[in-house]
């Protein structure tokens, strides 16, 4: 077995696009090695800011000989027909084809014999194919030629088993040679294999491995805060986008003037990760006026000049941060900016920022009592939610909005409830992001989000496949986590039919609402799937309705409890010959079975047990539903095992009397329908 090492040296490409680069090397390279029919143990990719790196091993040497059939007309076919076989099998002579026989006649067959080929000869012809092609979000060409590339291609490295594999792309020849670190070792060398390849390059200064980089630049960032008494403020985006941008990492601290501090902590770590790549240091719980920077090489006077670069920038991107934010304050946030929304498109059919601030104060003030807020709090929240995106702080950095708001709010002496559900109601951003836990803040962000998924689906603007423009997804499971982790009663059809009627009374509020409800349901399957419910249970709830989605959690919770038990098992597996008997019989009979049992058609022991087991589990179970004990429910449902086992061990539901047969059915069907007031258990795996 053979190894194959490929680099693409270029440019710099931009870190942003260095891990979708090395997925789409590894799946172009697998798949068309796949096709070529040559098998391999591991792909492995890499990235740095100037090279793109594939290394391919266990590859053999040629790949298999294969052997095909290739079915053709029949012998009494026309003339065009068995040009056209022998064109498409590559043969000279209908002679060269065999005679078979089946039912309808005799029929030819070309056996074709596909010689294998030198593996070194398929990958001299599929690498420039993937290089010609390759998906990069944003490409270019350069000089005169046609090739488009992320950044000028320079070389192409590629050797298979230790030997050149000869080949051109767009005027650039494939080789051996390699280039180390732009400054440090600039000059060309030959590597013999990946392990001479990446050996080398470290000797030249450049580190193949991202998450090796990564590693030392946190080590290092945390060793020199460590020396300075003071906490490293740890990104991972940050570190991997330094982990890219660099092929020697080397750490730096700074330092910035004292006077910056008294601008909010956000601000001066977003303008040092957004401007420099910095990171920002913590003493206590407050910011540092140090950061920490990563250079691209070792510098002969340790670094001082980069330091002292960086610092000259960040003192200038500081400098202006704090200017957005004083000329902030000397508007009034509430009068000089909530009026300005009016100038700020939302959606082109859902009207203005500042109409939809009007929709969100009414929603939050209704869901207020819901989540136990203050109305008041909750309304005055909502009203000032979206003020800050017409600050200029928010304009400099949108990744500021809400966090900017409640800055502000503070500054005029708002509620702190007030001003924290300002920053929160955008929360939860993401599925490991934390949701909001204060009422008013619990009340505006739901009714954001509420309002977002409500409007959208007013105006038929839903998520399709893959594309979801508008994060409606992520909005919908904003609210399931801050409905579940905070225990809130929320009947989602109420709320979205009233919301609808009252903003957009043209829409057949019904058709819409329902939709929007099946979204939810699907969202929250997929929300309970990842946190380990199993899918059958949650379809199994699902399928009786409700919107109130901490009631359908606590119910799947509650039978997926019961089923590990030893009744729940076995009553499963009774419940579901109920229903199996019932929907063949059905089906049979053209007939339903949902009139109730005549109890003097009942004749044996155990079907009158039955009878009243499940007489007995009926009211049971109902009054333990009606109290939201879905425990209980589970328990009385329990009660049934013994009876209904007895029933199938001792009683034949298709017995020959019509009149029995029809009863016993019909008793059938009472199981059926009780402990669908519980779950539907033909929808249950087992």
């Amino acid at each position: 077995m053979a190894e194959l090492l490929l680099e693409l040296f270029s440019e710099e490409i931009p870190a942003r696009m260095q891990g979708r680069a090395r997925a789409d090397l590894a799946r172009l390279l697998g798949d068309r090695l796949k096709v070529a029919g040559l098998e391999f143990s591991e792909i492995r990719t890499f990235a740095t800011p100037r090279r793109l790196v594939g290394v391919v091993d266990g590859l053999p040497k040629r790949s298999p000989d294969v052997n095909e059939e290739r079915k053709g007309p029949r012998v009494d076919a026309g003339e065009g027909a068995i040009t056209g076989f022998l064109r498409s099998a590559g043969l000279r002579s209908i002679d060269q084809a065999e005679l078979r026989e089946d039912k309808k006649g005799s029929f030819y067959v070309a056996m074709l014999e596909k010689p294998g080929r030198a593996t070194s000869d398929v990958v001299a012809e599929i690498v420039p194919e993937i290089v010609r092609n390759f998906p990069w979000p944003k490409s270019m060409r350069w000089g005169s030629g046609k090739l488009r590339w992320v950044r000028p291609l320079h070389s192409i490295l590629c050797l298979f088993d230790g030997k050149v594999l000869d080949f051109e792309i767009d005027g650039i020849r494939s080789g051996k040679d390699t280039y180390g670190h732009r400054f440090m070792a600039p000059k060309p060398f030959a590597v013999k294999s990946f392990a001479d390849y990446v050996a080398k390059l470290k000797d030249a200064f450049v580190i193949l491995d991202g998450d090796e980089r990564a590693a030392l630049i946190l080590k290092g960032a945390r060793k020199l805060a460590e020396k300075e008494g003071l906490t490293l403020v740890e990104d991972e985006a940050l570190l991997a986008e330094n982990a890219g941008l660099t092929e020697w990492p080397v750490v730096l601290m700074g330092s910035f003037d004292e006077d910056f501090l008294s601008v909010p902590p956000e601000v001066l770590a977003t303008a040092m990760k957004a401007h420099q790549k910095c990171f920002s240091l913590r003493k206590g719980d407050a910011l540092a006026n140090r950061f920490v920077v990563v250079a691209n090489l070792k510098a002969e006077d340790g670094g001082k000049k980069i330091t002292a670069g960086n610092e000259r920038v960040i003192r200038a991107r500081l400098a202006d941060a704090k200017f957005f934010f004083d000329q902030d304050r000397k508007v009034k946030f509430d009068e000089g900016f909530v009026p300005k929304l009016k100038e700020i498109t939302f959606h082109e059919k859902l009207g203005k920022q500042y109409d939809r601030v009007q929709r969100l104060w009414h929603l939050a003030r209704e869901l207020a009592p819901l989540v136990g807020a203050d109305p008041d709090l909750a309304e005055r929240a909502a009203i000032l939610a979206k003020a800050d995106l017409v600050s200029e702080m928010v304009g400099e950095f949108p990744e500021l909005q809400g966090v900017m708001g409640r800055y502000y709010a503070l500054d005029e002496e708002e509620n702190p409830s007030v001003a924290n559900a300002i920053a929160a109601h955008y929360k939860p951003l993401g599925p490991t992001d934390a949701v909001p836990r204060e009422p008013v803040a619990m009340a505006v962000a739901l009714a954001d989000k509420l309002d977002t998924l409500v409007g959208f689906w007013a105006i038929d603007e839903k998520p399709t496949g893959s594309k979801d423009p508008y994060a409606l997804r992520r909005a919908a499971l904003g609210v399931i986590r801050i409905v579940l982790e905070n225990g809130v009663r929320l009947s989602l059809l109420h709320r979205v039919l009233a919301h609808l009627r009252s903003n957009w009374p043209k829409s057949d509020a019904q058709v819409v609402a329902t939709s929007l409800l099946v979204f939810f349901g699907d969202r929250l399957k997929v929300y309970l799937r990842e946190q380990g419910a199993r899918h059958d249970l949650v379809d199994a709830v699902f399928t009786l309705g409700g919107d109130d989605l901490l009631m359908i959690v606590r119910r799947v919770e509650a039978l997926g409890r019961f089923l590990d038990t030893e009744d729940g098992e076995h009553l499963l597996t009774g419940i579901k010959r109920a229903i199996n008997i019932l929907r063949i019989e059905e089906k049979n009979d053209s007939s339903k079975y949902d009139r109730a049992p005549d109890p003097a058609l009942l004749q044996q022991p155990e079907e009158k047990a039955l009878a009243r087991a499940v007489d007995e589990m009926e009211k049971a179970a109902a009054k333990a539903i009606a109290n939201e004990d879905f425990e209980k429910a589970m328990t009385a449902m329990a009660r049934l095992r013994t009876p209904v086992d007895a029933f199938f061990d001792h009683v034949t539901v298709n017995t020959d009397d019509p009149k029995f047969r029809e009863n016993r059915l019909r008793l059938l069907n009472r199981i059926r329908a009780t402990t669908m007031t519980v779950a539907d258990f033909s929808k249950i795996a087992g």
